[in-house]
């Protein structure tokens, strides 16, 4: 029994060891948004049911379940951690949103967000300039981008919600 409880202890502490170590490994703290704050996000994006949404570095997918079961969208989500992405397929699952929703395991640096209507990014701003260079190469015009607590400075917001720190940006 105590050889099967120190396997079952090893096997925690590499999952809570990935969740906190692979997202800080490319320099992002694994923090969630609360729903008022993803909520008001897509609000301001104004999304049309079947548009595609991107969330950057989607963690455990709350921004995805929320896009698909709340507004309609198809949600892709990309996710460099391993156990972010099980427990975003879990969610999204639990959540009957499986259909709307896909988890791409990487670097969204290395993505194609070409199909995205919206995009959406709570990052820290040291991932600001490099990623409006990304986003100003593969956007199609008319997508949206909202970003939470960081701007794009080389871009003008087109609305900014003081009290959520969440900011939107139109190609």
């Amino acid at each position: 029994m105590q050889i099967l409880f120190g396997v079952f202890a090893i096997f925690v502490i590499a999952i809570a060891l990935l969740w906190v170590l692979v997202p800080a490994f490319y320099g992002l703290p694994p923090v969630s948004s609360r729903k008022e704050r993803i909520r008001r996000a897509l609000e301001l994006a104004n999304p049309q049911a079947g548009e595609t949404l991107y969330d950057l570095g989607s963690g455990h997918g709350r921004v995805l379940v929320v896009a698909a079961k709340d507004f309609g969208l198809n949600a892709v989500g990309i996710e460099a951690g391993p156990v972010q992405c099980a427990v975003s397929w879990a969610n999204a699952f639990r959540n009957g949103v499986r259909s709307q929703v896909r988890i791409e395991a990487g670097d969204f640096y290395k993505s194609n967000l070409r199909d995205a209507d919206i995009v959406f990014a709570y990052l820290t701003s040291d991932h600001g300039n490099r990623l409006q260079e990304k986003l100003s190469r593969e956007l199609k015009p008319g997508a949206r981008v909202v970003t939470v607590s960081f701007d794009l400075t080389g871009w003008n917001a087109a609305f900014f919600d003081r009290e959520q720190l969440v900011y939107l940006y139109k190609k």
